[in-house]
């Protein structure tokens, strides 16, 4: 397989019923799997206002702050500051979770997998980086800030593009600026 190229000007927003932002998905397993049935999913969110995060039962996440001032989550009570850029921070989708925003609108790029079958990690990097999947693992990589080079393929990517390889679809990352590099892999015996 050859790896699939993930433009950001591809996706479509999808309002919050909220009405506290909007998220364009990136990538989910199955394809077109909705918020109830996916296996993971990876979005990017423009969030505008205060609001409490949808609860996912059963679900893993991984948000990153990719723009903006930066927010507070307050998941199961206890307040977690996300002030600094492009700093993955993992919770539970089952918490009941609040976002207070810190002086405006911010992105953020949200990794999130079903625990009894996947596992996810986030790696965000600002070097040349050499991505190798194995067997049963996907990898996303999204530009965050920036832009990047895929080789061999020389695919230039730029802001909050993304590229999804499987095994086989081995690559090198030529990035300038922040590149976030997903792993996500099935849970044993899955």
């Amino acid at each position: 397989m050859a790896p699939q190229i993930l433009r950001a000007e591809d996706r479509t927003p999808a309002p919050w019923r909220n009405g506290g932002g909007v998220t364009s998905e990136v990538a989910a397993d199955p394809p077109g799997a909705g918020t109830g049935d996916f296996l993971w999913r990876i979005s990017v969110a423009d969030v505008g206002g205060a609001g409490p995060f949808s609860a996912f039962p059963g679900v893993d996440r991984i948000i990153t702050v990719v723009d903006g001032p930066g927010m507070e989550l307050t998941v199961d009570g206890v307040p977690h500051r996300l002030d600094t850029l492009y700093e993955p921070f993992a919770f539970s989708g089952d918490a009941v979770t609040g976002c207070r925003l810190l002086g405006g609108p911010i992105v953020d790029f949200n990794v999130m997998v079903r625990r009894s079958v996947m596992t996810a990690t986030v790696r965000v990097v600002r070097s040349t980086t050499v991505v190798r999947p194995t067997a049963g693992t996907v990898v996303v990589a999204a530009v965050l800030a920036g832009s990047a080079v895929l080789r061999p393929a020389q695919v230039r990517l730029g802001h909050l593009d993304a590229v999804l390889l499987a095994k086989g679809d081995d690559g090198t990352f030529d990035v300038d600026g922040v590149l976030a590099v997903v792993h996500l892999e099935p849970v044993p015996g899955h």
